[in-house]
């Protein structure tokens, strides 16, 4: 049986799929490592539930920044335990393929493939996230009609207008959903003088965040530490402060989107505006980003129905039928 698999490496979830299995996990791309041997003690949501609760010789590391390899060895280890965890052997070399953002340079996805054949994979091919987003999303890429893609991850939001199987116009900025949980720490610490940690920014951002005034004003209560006593500390916040806290990443992503359209050939833009913009991606599941968007652009917008997952379900049809789209797939694969 094939054991060959697609792998959606983003920089705050690692989901992995398998030729004629499906989605076999979908974890946050963390290690925690030992500082002084390098030993790897735990992967994914395991480690994540680390971060910021160890003692100072376990570090819990993401090895990707936007997308980007930040640390060669960690996200080989990485690599490494996914083929493990697929039940990939010494003797069961599997073909694999990578998603990265269309953004990275000729360099940064040469890493990504040497990382993948370092780890123990047979050949390592390599797609642009945009595609197969719009492919997990059922969208018609290999016909002469644009598409808009609007993906937003951990580190990076791409915009990308697809036609005949290629992109046509895109956009990328270096900001995702860690950037959000990373300004709404800062609004707590500005406003409030108190510390939180960034597990607890993202609980808030997905419990009362908005990026467009919703019906019913939602409020949590956090806890974290005061910055003068040092003691721990309990406030109440709005999901108005939210927004407030996430407003300029929010507004770069949208001019992203807003340049994107305006770079595209007439033909096509007429296209978005009739099938309208597709929003996916982790950050595509923030309340009220939809409407927003679509009020900003004045196209319709549709969130997919599976923005995690839509990236590595799209790598794993190109997967199944690997002949019939080789033109998506970037390079014939080293190694």
């Amino acid at each position: 049986m094939s054991r060959d698999l697609a792998i959606d490496l983003g920089t705050a979830n690692t989901l992995v799929y398998q030729k004629n299995k499906g989605i076999l996990f979908a974890e946050p791309s963390v290690l925690a490592l030992n500082k002084e041997t390098g030993a790897v003690l735990a992967m994914g949501e395991e480690a994540w539930q680390m971060i910021g609760r160890t003692p100072g010789y376990i570090v819990a590391v993401r090895p990707l920044r936007s997308g980007a390899i930040s640390d060669f060895d960690v996200t080989e280890k990485l690599i490494r335990l996914i083929l493990q965890r697929a039940g990939v052997g010494r003797f069961s070399r599997p073909k694999v393929l990578v998603c990265v953002p269309s953004a990275l340079t000729g360099v940064e996805r040469r890493a990504v493939e040497e990382a993948a054949l370092a780890a123990g994979a047979r050949s390592c091919n390599l797609i642009e996230e945009p595609i197969a987003a719009a492919i997990g999303a059922d969208l018609p890429i290999q016909e002469p009609v644009g598409s808009l893609v609007v993906d937003i991850g951990g580190g990076t939001s791409e915009v990308a207008l697809i036609s005949m199987g290629g992109i046509v116009t895109n956009t990328a900025v270096r900001v995702g959903g860690f950037d959000l949980d990373a300004s709404i720490q800062n609004y707590v610490r500005r406003e409030y003088a108190m510390a939180i940690g960034e597990r607890t920014a993202e609980q808030i951002k997905i419990e009362v965040g908005s990026a467009f005034p919703m019906p019913a004003g939602n409020k949590a209560e956090i806890r974290g530490r005061d910055l003068a006593t040092g003691l721990p500390k309990n406030i109440v916040i709005t999901s108005e402060e939210i927004r407030e806290a996430i407003d300029e990443q929010i507004r770069s992503i949208i001019a992203a989107t807003v340049d994107c359209i305006g770079a595209s050939p007439p033909d096509l833009v007429q296209d978005v505006l009739t099938g309208g913009i597709t929003l996916t991606g982790g950050g595509g599941m923030l309340a009220g980003l939809d409407m927003l968007l679509s009020q900003e652009t004045e196209v319709p917008v549709r969130v997919t129905d599976k923005p995690l997952e839509s990236v590595v379900l799209g790598a794993g049809r190109c997967l199944e039928a690997f002949d019939e789209v080789k033109s998506l797939i970037l390079g014939s694969g080293a190694g």
